[in-house]
């Protein structure tokens, strides 16, 4: 694909990218070195969120059970709704009442499976996530760093994986899944977007953004509504398409910036037009 050669333009010292279709997880095509390690920052979250999911199909705790501040669960720390401060454990808000984004959501989240398995976070996401899809190069450092996203490395090469995975499910059931990054869990809820401001509504499944009509965007101008994903601070991100039937990802070594805002969107809208061509 001729489009991620956009990546060479970019004013980062290293970019690698890749584009791999749903039904069959092919790999349409790549640029830069697709096995090297980038940290993620928020693009750690769907990961963590994906083995959350999958410890409650496996019965360790349920969606609803109580986690975090009074009156909150399981889904709202997934779902950005627990009332939790961005990054310290302090109640803003009531649960299900506003979308604050909130990486100490996520170190409740890891810290409520840990106890309730008995397995440390990162080895219970090894286990259930990685090894299955063969994430070899993926890690999460939660012992001394955040499930939200500080702690988490890995390559374009297995976060393909891991977006085929997503679109073509096999550790989940397709309709957990689903519920997770095409239904808005708590509609209508307004929110900041990290890097872009607030938005109303400020759409979220369970540990992935919607896109839904949010305007501007790190996603492109031509991303079907339904689109869903993460970027993170260090400069990266994933995002499926279920219209194009395609998932990109992009790695970094960058931080997220003007820079970022200006060329995703372009390069996310040339990806897709060639997708459709």
């Amino acid at each position: 694909m001729q489009s991620l050669r956009m990546i060479e333009n970019w004013p980062v010292p290293h970019a690698a990218t890749a584009v791999v279709r749903g039904a069959d997880g092919a790999l349409l095509g790549e640029h830069g070195p697709q096995e090297r390690q980038f940290p993620l920052a928020s693009v750690t979250k769907p990961l963590s969120a994906y083995a959350v999911l999958v410890a409650v199909e496996e019965g360790v705790f349920e969606l609803d059970d109580p986690a975090g501040p009074e009156g909150s669960t399981v889904r709202h720390l997934l779902a950005h709704t627990s009332g939790l401060a961005f990054d310290e454990h302090r109640t803003m808000a009531a649960p299900g009442t506003r979308r604050l984004y909130s990486n100490a959501g996520f170190d409740v989240l890891a810290d409520t499976l840990t106890k309730a398995s008995g397995i440390p976070f990162a080895q219970y996401a090894a286990e259930a996530v990685f090894e299955p899809l063969g994430m070899s190069a993926t890690h999460l450092d939660v012992a001394h760093r955040s499930p939200a996203g500080a702690g988490g490395v890995s390559t374009v090469a297995d976060l393909c994986r891991f977006a085929a995975e997503l679109q073509a499910p096999r550790l989940l059931d397709p309709s957990t899944v689903r519920r997770a990054t095409r239904e808005v869990a708590y509609p209508g809820l307004s929110g900041v977007l990290p890097g872009f401001g607030h938005r109303k509504p400020n759409d979220w499944g369970l540990g992935f953004e919607i896109r839904g009509e949010k305007s501007p965007h790190w996603t492109g101008t031509t991303s079907s509504p339904g689109t869903f994903g993460h970027f993170g601070q260090s400069g990266t991100f994933l995002w499926v398409d279920p219209a194009a039937g395609a998932a990109c990802v992009a790695l970094t070594d960058r931080d997220f910036g003007p820079w970022a805002a200006e060329h995703w969107p372009e390069f996310t809208d040339a990806v897709l037009a060639e997708l459709a061509g």
